[in-house]
């Protein structure tokens, strides 16, 4: 009966003293795997605005801001809603990135109004959306004469 008690409580005292003592890098590895607004590299980003490519200091700019911007919440994409949140009523123009999250090639869909921004990532056929606030991102697309929300 001892060794039935004694045996499991060694193997979850050594697993905690292993799981707490991991180093950053594969902690920081393990937290990025589930991270859903990750942030974007200048090299391996390009930006458009209505079919147009942003270069050098716009570019960087908006990647800038977009990495600075607070994550809020995660919206719900239910499947056959997809369409919805890629093309939404009162959209407007959306900045199109296209980047590489590891090996994978990922689309973000950022939709700027001027109370919030909605980003769209698609991968092949999967579909995440979330809001963002960021008011230097918003400040630098959002026209005020336009009432979009």
């Amino acid at each position: 009966m001892t060794w039935a008690v004694l045996v499991p409580m060694i193997l979850l005292g050594v697993f905690k003293i292993v799981v707490s003592s991991l180093p950053n890098s594969t902690v920081g590895w393990f937290i990025g795997r589930f991270e859903i607004h990750s942030k974007l590299s200048d090299a391996d980003a390009s930006v458009s605005i209505d079919g147009k490519r942003l270069e050098s200091e716009d570019k960087t700019q908006v990647i800038h801001y977009f990495n600075e911007a607070t994550f809020v919440e995660r919206y719900l994409v239910f499947p056959g809603y997809e369409q919805s949140y890629l093309h939404p009523e009162n959209k407007g123009i959306p900045v199109i990135i296209d980047t590489k999250e590891g090996k994978k090639g990922v689309r973000l869909f950022v939709y700027i109004y001027n109370d919030r921004i909605n980003v769209v990532k698609q991968h092949k056929k999967k579909i995440v959306a979330y809001r963002l606030l960021s008011e230097s991102l918003q400040k630098m697309f959002y026209d005020s004469d336009e009432d979009v929300s």
